[in-house]
């Protein structure tokens, strides 16, 4: 199958050493791993999804109640990413990963600079919806198992989305909404990765720790917070105020993997197009820190995430973003928070593990998933936030695996707008909906 960013450095590691890993084969599914293949190989992944929703498009923009009541159905193909690897020797690996988002080509935009001026405008030339965007490129060297440096186009692996975002890494039709609403997911940014397993036993860690390409405050809004920072308008980043990352994960319990994660970055508003922007405000400082967990047997797989982050002169920066051009592909909504928080759970209970006799029982997985996220949940005085962004949400389904690279996914998701109480109540209206998804990993061929 695909593996992740995480899972990834766990293959390469186990190329230059045995493995680390402590759960027991029956406890996990069987990883691939650099010992597969003695050249090339060349993976895929994938979703497709249908949604059948009891509400409109307008929760921010409705009446006192919140979103409208009518039917709205939407078909999609959410992503679809080709990966490859290549051996040039046992010790450097090239890889490379490219999505094609919602089936388009994006768009292109281009700033217009004017001789010697701040005052580039921006020109957009806009194609057909969607994007096909590189998500990974970059050039591993394997030096031993406790170091190795990989350089390139890298994940971001804040949080448990972005580490582990393949779509049989999470029960829900679609990717958890939290963590897909308030940062960028898949968030790749172009820097130099450091990683390894340290340690003995119980006290073993994989680390990864990036030194990337920062996040563009011009880009920051009220809803979706530092979604929109993610650098990609323009041909090239801006790398005038870089970005720290680190993640730590410990396996020490067989089945279990638990997580922490920071990405910090100083004076985030060097990075914006035009230099000028926030020149009259103090540093802009942008800190994410997380907390997750995944612990899996034969019976059961159950999963837990914690994000959240602070942002430095909000209300400066607020001010600031009001004043985009027309024509700029960057938001003006305001305000931006100080502070969003998002947090999810899982569990999933495989049927089949309970019918272990029965050779056609098919491989069921009921899950239950709450989610409660803010992109606002706390804003600087002056600022008022918008009590609509919190959102506490419900899915039910269940995940139905033929192959062990190929699951069904179906579920009843329900939002409660304006609560942050798991079985609140709330003065606007709940949003609704029925979610059928197919998805798909795996490796389909190699040398």
């Amino acid at each position: 199958m695909a593996i992740s960013s995480q899972d990834n450095n766990d293959a390469l590691i186990q190329d230059a050493t045995t493995s680390n890993e402590t759960a027991p084969k029956a406890a996990q599914p069987k990883k691939s791993n650099s010992n597969d293949y003695e050249k090339w190989r060349i993976g895929s992944y994938g979703e497709m999804l249908a949604t059948f929703k009891d509400y409109g498009l307008n929760r921010f923009y409705g009446n006192s109640v919140g979103n409208t009541k009518i039917n709205h159905n939407e078909i999609s193909i959410p992503r679809f990413i080709l990966q490859g690897e290549y051996k040039i020797t046992p010790k450097w690996i090239l890889s490379a990963e490219i999505e094609f988002e919602a089936g388009g080509t994006g768009s292109a935009v281009e700033m217009e600079a004017q001789s010697g001026s701040e005052n580039g405008e921006y020109e957009t030339e806009m194609e057909k919806g969607g994007e096909v965007a590189l998500e990974q490129f970059h050039i591993t060297r394997l030096i031993a198992p406790q170091f190795n440096v990989r350089i390139g186009h890298l994940i971001i692996p804040v949080g448990l989305t972005n580490a582990h975002h393949e779509p049989l890494n999470f029960f829900t039709a679609a990717r958890p909404e939290g963590a897909t609403t308030i940062m960028a997911s898949t968030w790749h940014e172009t820097g130099v990765e450091l990683f390894g397993t340290v340690g003995k036993g119980a006290a073993t860690f994989d680390y990864q720790a990036l030194v990337t390409a920062g996040l563009n405050p011009n880009g920051f809004d009220s809803y979706n917070w530092i979604q929109g920072g993610k650098q990609g308008f323009l041909e090239t980043d801006n790398f005038t105020a870089p970005a720290y990352t680190l993640r730590l994960d410990w396996r020490g319990i067989p089945g279990l993997r638990v997580g922490a994660s920071m990405f910090y970055n100083p004076k985030a508003g060097k990075n914006a197009d035009k230099l000028i922007t926030y020149a009259n405000m103090g540093d802009i400082n942008v800190l994410l820190y997380s907390f997750d967990a995944q612990y899996s047997n034969r019976y059961v797989t159950a999963r837990a995430n914690y994000l959240s982050g602070n942002i430095t002169e909000t209300t400066g920066l607020t001010a600031a973003n009001k004043y985009y051009s027309n024509k700029s592909p960057y938001s003006r909504m305001g305000p931006v928070a100080k502070r969003a928080v998002d947090w999810s759970a899982e569990v999933g209970v495989n049927l089949k593990s309970f019918f272990p006799s029965v050779s056609h029982f098919p491989v069921i997985y009921p899950f239950v998933h709450y989610n409660y996220y803010n992109p606002q949940e706390k804003c600087e005085s002056g600022l008022i936030a918008d009590k609509r962004c919190q959102v506490s949400l419900w899915s039910i389904g269940a995940n139905w695996r033929p192959l062990p690279n190929l699951v069904v996914k179906a579920d009843y998701t329900t939002r409660q707008i304006g609560t942050s109480k798991m079985f609140g109540t709330s003065q606007y209206n709940s949003e609704n909906e029925l979610r059928i998804g197919v998805a798909y990993m795996l490796w389909f061929a190699k040398k």
